[in-house]
Formats: structure tokens, sequence, C-alpha cells
């Protein structure tokens, strides 16, 4: 039995990871958790479902509560209790599905700690791939992605040679405005960006979605992950969402990994890797779809795209810049305190205005910039 620790367990991808677990008694046991105190009753279902040895709560307050649904169990708080939960003395694989930059300090401190990581945390890559994949080597740990694009491109990977491939593909479904035009999205809302046509996704990641900062994350999370150049990481529209990710190779053959847009396939693939174990979902039905449709990147129409190729090959603090950026600009939006195209002119600005880049930069380095960037960004 693999034990697993989740941080995040109150979003999106925490809900679904409880799901998979909660289908695979046999093979799953939640060790750690961390959850956030919006939601107190769906805390003490999961407290009380499934007794974990620590939970991480964000405070005090409902603690003596949860105490008594689970006597048993460890209590920790705020930023860190998820350093205890990262280094918590027990093997296991930690599930890192926190939103924004607050989730690199605890995977550097659970990859310290010896545990394999499945990351749905883009931010870790972003902000320090580099030193992430120094710690990973030095460690000798596992790390598994669970976005569905580059879950897709480590399964289309196995057994096969890195200098055989030509490229790597990542799809877009082209989010909330994929169908307005520049123009358009003048008077959009926060309610408009918040429907996304294919994905349940938690705020920050569904607006990413729709500036496409979300692809542009991923791009520079797919050459950290695969060590694959820049100018070989392609992104294509493709609405559907059904083809997640792909890889050519030398001779022109591409192998795909296909499926309705459902979370729980790569997070059940990520807990379970390398072996494929049944899921009760939708079966993928091509009759039924018929057809797929894929269109070009548009970078005009999508500038943060752009931007994040661009930032991600000047390499260095940049990407912090970006992100920092990025993750002020969409809170202001999310607070209505900026209107949508706010977001790009913010994130941009940011990356044009900074000019103390550091191309090596430690850890320390990066959690100043990043906070420095914060705080400036719309003022």
């Amino acid at each position: 039995m693999k034990s697993i620790y989740l941080l995040g367990g109150s979003g999106s991808i925490g809900t679904q990871t409880l799901a998979v677990i909660e289908q695979y008694p046999n093979d799953f046991k939640l060790i750690g958790i961390s959850l956030g105190n919006r939601n107190h009753a769906s805390n003490e279902v999961i407290i009380k479902t499934f007794q974990p040895e620590i939970v991480v709560l964000k405070n005090d307050q409902h603690l003596t509560e949860y105490q008594k649904l689970a006597p048993n169990t460890r209590f920790e708080l705020g930023d860190e209790g998820l350093i205890a939960l990262a280094t918590y003395p027990k093997p296991g694989l930690l599930v890192n599905a926190l939103m924004g930059s607050v989730g690199l300090y605890p995977t550097i401190k659970a990859i310290e700690s010896g545990k394999n990581i499945a990351l749905a945390n883009k931010e870790t890559l972003v902000m320090a791939g580099d030193l992430i994949h120094q710690l990973v080597k030095k460690h000798a740990v596992e790390l598994i992605p669970i976005d569905s694009e580059h879950n897709a491109i480590l399964q289309a990977l196995l057994g096969e040679n890195k200098q055989d491939i030509q490229s790597i593909t990542i799809t877009a479904s082209g989010g909330s405005f994929r169908d307005l035009t520049r123009e358009q999205l003048n008077n959009v809302t926060k309610g408009d960006a918040l429907k996304h046509p294919n994905w349940q996704m938690g705020a920050k990641i569904t607006i990413d979605s729709a500036t496409m900062m979300n692809k542009g994350l991923e791009v520079i999370e797919a050459h950290h992950l695969f060590g694959i150049p820049y100018h070989q990481i392609k992104t294509v529209l493709h609405k559907e969402s059904i083809i997640h990710g792909m890889v050519t190779f030398r001779d022109e053959s591409t192998k795909a990994i296909l499926g309705y847009p459902d979370m729980r396939m790569p997070i059940l693939y990520a807990l379970s890797y390398p072996r494929h174990l049944a899921l009760n979902i939708k079966p993928l039905d091509l009759e039924t779809i018929g057809s797929l449709t894929f269109k070009p990147m548009d970078y005009v129409r999508y500038p943060l795209l752009a931007l994040a190729y661009r930032v991600g090959e000047l390499g260095g603090l940049y990407p912090t810049v970006m992100n920092a950026a990025n993750e002020k600009a969409v809170a202001l939006f999310l607070n209505n305190e900026i209107s949508f195209l706010d977001i790009e002119r913010l994130v941009i600005e940011a990356v044009e205005s900074f000019k103390e880049n550091i191309q090596e930069p430690t850890l320390e380095d990066i959690l100043n910039c990043n906070q420095k960037i914060y705080e400036k960004v719309g003022k």
C-alpha cells in the first residue's frame, strides 16, 4: 500500500485525488493532508473518513472540533504546518495540489525528505525548475506530473529514446473566451471568465486558461520536466480537449494520449505510475465524437503565451517575475479591481521593467524576487 500526502486537499485537484484514493483503499492510504478553511463541513467529512496521521489547517478556527473527530491525528497550522507535512517521517508520495508560489518550498522540503512528488503545482517548476531538477537527482526521487498535458507526454515517452524526439505538443482548449476577438474582451466580466467550456477547475487556473498564461506556464514546466528545448515545444488549439499531449519523433511518427477531459485520469496515473488502474469514468467513444479540430496558436491573440516562451528562454529570475506578476494580477481581477485585459498589461509591464536578473538564482533569490514583484504589481 502506497502512503499518500496531499497538499491542497480542499481544491479541485485535491478533492478529485481524495476520490481516487477512496476508490482504491487497498492501494493508497492518506497519511497527511492540508485543508483550507472555507468549507468546514467538507473538512469534517474528510478528516472523519480518512483519519490521516497529520492534518494541516490554515488556522485554529475549528481545531477543537476536528480533534474530536480524529483524536489520534496530529494537527499543524499555517505555512509551518505545510513543512511539517512535507517532512513527515514516513516514506510516500506527496501530491502537491496547492495553487501558486506557496507550493514551492513544501515541494523542496518533501524532496529533501526523500518523498516522491506528484506535481499539480505549476509554479514550482516555473520558478525553480533547475533547482528542483538538481534536488530530484540528488535525492533519487521521482517527479511525476499531474497536469493532463504533461501526464500524457510522460505516458507517450515511456520506452522511447530522448534523442529520437523531434518535438512535443501541448494542446490548449482556448479557455472561456476562445471564440471572442481581442476587441470583444474589453467588456468581459469575472463571471464570464470563470465559465470554462471543458474543465471544472479552480478560479485562478480558469482565468489563466482564458489568458493562455496557463499554457505558458505549462511550456516552461514541460521544458524542465522533459529536458526539451523551447523551440521543440509546440502548442496547438484543440477545442475538444480529447488529445492532451503528443510526441513527434524523427521518423515523423506521432504518439498521442486521448481521453475525455477528466482530471481523475492523470491523477490516478500519477498515483499508480507506471501502472494503469481501472477508473470508473466515461469511456472514450471516437464514433460519437466524430471529429477533432485543431488550429494554429495565435500569439497576437494570446500575448502572454508568447511572453512565456521568451521568459523561458531568458531564464534566471524572469519566470519568477512573470509568475508573481500574473498571480497578483489574477488576484486583482478576481477581486474586481482591474479589467480582464489589465491582467496582460500588468504582467507584460512587470517583465519588461525587470532589470535585475540572476542567471542561476538561489532559493532565497527566487523567494525574495517573488515577494517583491507580487507586492509591486498593481500599485
